[in-house]
């Protein structure tokens, strides 16, 4: 496809397993049981992703508990009571508080990648949590014997081998969730933590070489859980000039639900360096309204009137499920979402000439 698209990556899981999941908290359920749930959600959702016809698949995060703690599986030396977000429909997410070090990861993302192999040759892209997402997880008080410096330098080395065993599994792309860049702003309107966030990024991003950066990625959008954002009133015009610091070759951006589109592509075209992919999100994925292939194909030749079509992609304006206690959303109405994405991308490629 000319212009490329992809899926940001979380998609609704099937009741079965959401049921599952809660059983085997519980202690209903017996771990092979709740595997084989998790085994055949993610067969499906490969499946009914090659049924959109996306030349990049995911798997749709349904084996992970949240886009954000997937690194914390397994891991003890964490108490409950860490950094609490709120979302505008009132209810909130709280991070676990770490209580002691070492910090290592728990999981991987090359595992999930390894596994969604199992079900299709198609090219796959992984999604990872920030470096900076987890920094959060360190607490105000200084833990004994594990200074904040020793932690972030555990956190790098564990957020480098993230990504890198993702692109050394063969992930044709890693996208880096990076949503607390905007919350940040919302937190400190200053800009001084979302620039102490990107600066942490770009410490793991310069161990990689340029041409392994241009297969990694930062994504970006106001949240979305359960129909409810946790800071999209948030300016673009105050996040984008730090955002596009990050040495990255391609970004994604929630656009499909920005008020002002137009304004917000000029200021990304005047960021946008050679080289840089922008992939401009054309769903709003906490709708229930399915988009139509036109409405996607208008909302791309809309990006494509300010920025180079070359360098332009489509994608979600976030994931549609990050969290695996989310049933705002079907399955249905997300996979038609999706279908009407890559649809919607080839006929504004057509209308281009590309």
């Amino acid at each position: 496809m000319p212009i490329p698209t992809e899926s940001i990556g979380s998609l609704p899981r099937p009741t079965a397993l959401i049921e599952a999941i809660v059983q085997s908290q519980a202690g209903l359920l017996a771990p092979e049981a709740l595997q084989a749930h998790f085994d055949e959600a993610l067969r499906d959702t490969i499946q009914r992703l090659e049924a959109t016809g996306s030349p990049i698949l995911t798997d749709g995060e349904q084996t992970k508990p949240s886009f954000a703690t997937y690194p914390l599986s397994g891991l003890t030396s964490l108490a409950p009571d860490g950094v609490v977000i709120p979302f505008a429909g009132g209810h909130t997410r709280q991070l676990p508080r770490l209580t002691a070090g070492p910090f290592r990861y728990g999981v991987h993302a090359q595992s999930f990648l390894e596994k969604a192999r199992t079900f299709t040759q198609r090219p796959l892209k992984q999604a990872v949590i920030s470096a900076s997402a987890l920094s959060l997880l360190y607490p105000q008080e200084p833990i004994p014997g594990y200074p904040r410096e020793a932690f972030l330098a555990d956190l790098l080395d564990e957020a480098e081998q993230d990504i890198r065993g993702a692109l050394e599994a063969g992930a044709a792309v890693v996208q880096i969730d990076f949503t607390e860049a905007r919350l940040s702003l919302r937190l400190d309107p200053s800009g001084g933590l979302l620039r102490s966030f990107i600066a942490l990024n770009n410490q793991i991003l310069d161990r990689f070489t340029p041409e392994e950066r241009q297969r990694i990625g930062v994504h970006t959008c106001p949240g979305g859980d359960h129909d409810s954002t946790h800071s999209a009133d948030v300016d673009y015009a105050s996040l984008l000039p730090d955002l596009f610091q990050m040495h990255t070759g391609r970004f994604y951006l929630q656009m499909a639900s920005e008020p002002d589109r137009p304004r917000v592509l000029r200021i990304v075209r005047d960021l946008i360096q050679p080289g840089q992919i922008v992939f401009i999100g054309v769903i709003d994925p906490i709708t229930t309204t399915v988009e139509t292939p036109e409405q996607v194909r208008d909302r791309v030749l809309e990006a494509a009137s300010v920025l180079p079509p070359a360098q332009l992609g489509t994608t979600d304006d976030c994931g549609f499920s990050p969290f695996a206690d989310d049933r705002s959303t079907s399955r249905e109405i997300a996979f038609a979402k999706i279908r009407a994405r890559v649809e919607g991308t080839a006929l504004a490629a057509q209308s281009l000439g590309l």
